[in-house]
């Protein structure tokens, strides 16, 4: 069975994420088809569901003003697998200690933006991800941290005394931008792999 994997496109790293979900799919024996959200109708019909990256005011506005919002909701209420990552990751949170950001409160955090600083802040380092054998190359762009996490939440990774990467049900996020490396594991853990 192929599977349908969707990543939203109103913003982000959309051909690098499509790229790193079919590595992943391919190192697991399935097929995949990758497909582009920019509006409503279209993440029903997706198994798999990919929130990238960009600017977290600009892509919850987008959302909500194409009727997506209330889809990823079903989508996670269906417990379907999704991964969030940077702004994704702040878009789906419980609270982004931002009122400028419409989160879609699914993902059981508090998130601060720009917890690491400005784009020339960037930074790559190897970092310990749970249920990884060896370092990943993260990629930090941006970057938010989150300050707390829900009873059911399980942190995947720490980065200087900051949760960087959370699993919360069907839902992987990660403050990094894993989609920036030629390393698909951590669209692997997100998709392929049990929690």
């Amino acid at each position: 069975m192929t599977l349908t994997a969707g990543v939203i496109a109103v913003q982000g790293d959309v051909s690098e994420h499509a790229a790193a979900i079919e590595q992943a799919a391919a190192r697991h024996d399935r097929a995949v088809e990758v497909v582009t959200i920019r509006e409503a109708g279209i993440v029903p019909d997706c198994d798999l569901l990919l929130i990238p990256g960009g600017e977290s005011t600009t892509i919850s506005t987008l959302l909500a003003e194409e009727g997506i919002d209330d889809e990823i909701r079903d989508h996670v209420a269906a417990d379907k697998p999704v991964l969030a990552t940077c702004a994704g990751l702040i878009v789906l949170a419980a609270d982004a200690k931002d009122d400028r950001v419409a989160t879609l409160g699914l993902l059981d955090v508090t998130v601060n933006r720009n917890a690491f600083g400005r784009q020339a802040d960037s930074f790559q380092t190897p970092l310990d991800v749970t249920g990884l054998d060896s370092p990943f190359p993260a990629v930090f762009i941006r970057a938010p941290a989150i300050d707390s996490v829900g009873s059911d939440v399980s942190v995947l990774a720490e980065w200087d005394d900051r949760i960087v990467a959370v699993r919360d049900g069907p839902i992987v996020a990660t403050a990094f931008h894993p989609e920036l490396t030629d390393d698909a594991r951590i669209h692997e853990v997100a998709f392929f792999t049990e929690g």
